[in-house]
């Protein structure tokens, strides 16, 4: 049986996301053993499978949706992309990894939500945001979605290391990242909630190929205590 990592994918992401996708190549290509083992000890070989699925933009039918496939698959390690981090830290009992978490997006969302009633907000935001074809999230920005969002961040930050958690967290967040001078993205709130368990690197909020080889695969290994065979 493979150690089963699950992906939260950002919005408007899905089950054919870039970061899981480079991921599972990488470890399909690879055997792994435990790096805990003792010398005499028998090594078994251990393959790693990323599980990403198409999640709904209502957080809470989303939340439903992953505990369903967190019942099936029994992941050792939860990983979360931008807003997809905030699924990911509500799900306790694992250690998790961040990838430009968002965490003033349920502020900004929530907040925001009475903007969706006015006349034409939806098509100006489908506009902002058109979404990608295949199996990609559906991006819905109506007031009875969004404003749960504030909620959905109070959550997910309850289940943090300040509020009692004994979950783990390491965060990487983009030097160039857009969204931190808007406050969507805040190392500074990610602190206060999580520590200093993170990597700055010098790329954007979109983790590109070499910090997923350089950064991200390193840690998913140190996490699992595995090394390749």
């Amino acid at each position: 049986m493979p150690i089963h990592i699950f992906y939260a994918h950002g919005m408007g992401g899905g089950g054919d996301s870039r970061i899981p996708r480079i991921l599972n190549e990488y470890f399909s290509a690879h055997v792994f053993k435990s790096s805990t083992v003792s010398q005499g000890e028998p090594e078994s070989e251990i393959k790693v499978d990323v599980i990403v699925r198409t999640y709904d933009f209502d957080p809470e039918v989303a939340i439903r949706q992953i505990q369903g496939w967190l019942d099936e698959y029994h992941p050792a390690l939860i990983i979360g992309e931008s807003i997809g981090s905030i699924h990911a830290i509500r799900l306790k009992g694992y250690p998790h990894i961040l990838i430009s978490p968002s965490l003033g997006a349920p502020l900004w969302m929530g907040y925001g939500a009475p903007l969706a009633l006015l006349p034409g907000m939806e098509r100006l935001m489908k506009k902002i945001f058109p979404g990608k074809d295949g199996d990609r999230q559906k991006m819905v920005f109506q007031y009875r979605y969004l404003v749960k969002y504030k909620e959905h961040g109070r959550l997910a930050e309850a289940n943090s290391p300040r509020n009692g958690s004994k979950d783990s967290f390491y965060a990487f967040f983009g030097k160039k990242d857009h969204y931190r001078k808007y406050g969507i993205v805040s190392i500074r709130r990610y602190r206060r909630f999580f520590g200093d368990a993170l990597t700055l690197y010098d790329g954007t909020h979109f983790m590109e190929e070499e910090y997923v080889h350089s950064l991200l695969v390193p840690k998913i290994l140190e996490t699992l205590r595995i090394v390749e065979k």
